[in-house]
């Protein structure tokens, strides 16, 4: 009788007081994951909740993955998180200049900044000290939990350049609110994102791209515009990890915090990724486009080129700037903020660009 009740003591102790919850969530994005922001998503975000949550054993997180376009496409990125078609997802700001109109000023801030780590920093703080910026996010039913950036831009084309005044009447690949980086250079921009690129170029559309070296890889860009024109271009604020706020009010604390803290993990990984990434992205073209007709080349712009081409752009902050103001959102006085983040941060902008624009 001694050995049974033992049994069933240790049994009992054998127990967890309490079951693992299995929490069902869909993760998507528009972009596949060999696109290396989306591939962090997994290797980074996903899986630093997932060894947190493990810590305690109280959740689990049953990921439904729907990467690559499988739910949406580039221009539903925000709507579709908005919406609940999926719980978490990587919104491409770049595309939602209308619903988020402050997120576009490091875009209307050409070449401000060409370290990403600290262009993440600057929007991170903003985020968690701008009333107006976060409230931009939030109203579309959005939990923000990391934030996205860009490598440098260059000018990927069929035929090399000299410089920067070569693209004039040339037609290019730009995504979104990039195009406007195009203005005053004489090139007309055509409106796309990595995942029409490739086939703009190949079939005429465009005569290249205005894109990264991260981007431009995975895809393959440099098959049909084997000339990596190198400006350097400065880093922009690209979007973000965020959750359907719905889905995240269900969530433990726990959960919510984890996802919060990976989140961080994500956006600080993510920047020094692109650091690392860029120049290893740029020479790993070259040495796969060796073989091909013409082969792979990055030709190297002359000093001052890209100052010649911010240069060369009329007042896009103002134009960016004024219309929003007029409709009460402050536009003028978070870029001040940006360029001030950016500023303290030991970053020397290109051009002053909000100092140019009317309070």
């Amino acid at each position: 009788m001694r050995h049974l009740l033992g049994a069933i003591v240790a049994g009992t102790l054998a127990v967890p007081a309490v079951a693992q919850e299995t929490i069902n969530l869909t993760v998507a994005s528009s972009h596949p994951t060999v696109v290396p922001w989306v591939g962090m998503i997994q290797t980074h975000f996903m899986a630093r909740t997932d060894e947190i949550l493990a810590e305690s054993g109280n959740y689990e997180i049953d990921w439904n993955e729907a990467f690559g376009g499988q739910l949406y496409k580039a221009n539903a990125t925000l709507s579709s998180v908005e919406q609940g078609i999926t719980d978490v997802g990587w919104v491409f700001s770049f595309l939602e200049q209308a619903k988020l109109p402050l997120s576009q000023a490091s875009s209307n801030a050409p070449f401000a900044t060409s370290n990403p780590p600290v262009l993440l920093d600057t929007m991170e703080e903003l985020l968690e000290t701008n009333e107006a910026f976060r409230d931009e996010w939030e109203s579309h039913n959005l939990v923000v939990l990391g934030l996205t950036a860009t490598d440098l831009y260059d000018i990927y084309t069929k035929e090399p350049l000299t410089g920067i005044d070569d693209i004039d009447g040339m037609k290019l690949s730009a995504p979104g609110v990039l195009g406007s980086w195009l203005r005053g250079t004489g090139a007309n921009a055509v409106d796309g994102a990595l995942t029409t690129f490739y086939t703009d170029v190949q079939t005429g559309v465009s005569d290249g791209a205005l894109t990264l070296a991260l981007g431009a890889l995975p895809i393959k860009l440099y098959e049909v515009a084997p000339y990596i024109n190198r400006f350097d271009g400065g880093a922009a604020f690209s979007g973000a990890i965020a959750i359907n706020k719905d889905t995240w009010d269900t969530l433990p604390e726990e959960v919510q915090n984890a996802m919060q803290e990976a989140g961080d993990y994500y956006t600080e990984s993510h920047g020094q990724d692109l650091v690392e990434r860029h120049e290893a992205a740029l020479q790993t073209m070259v040495e796969q486009g060796a073989n091909q007709n013409p082969p792979v080349q990055i030709v190297e712009m002359p000093e001052g080129e890209l100052e010649k081409w911010v240069n060369k752009m009329p007042n896009i902050a103002q134009d960016w700037a004024q219309p929003l103001q007029d409709r009460g959102i402050p536009a003028g006085e978070f870029l001040n903020a940006y360029m001030e983040g950016l500023r303290a941060r030991g970053e020397e902008p290109a051009r002053d660009w909000d100092e140019e624009v009317s309070p």
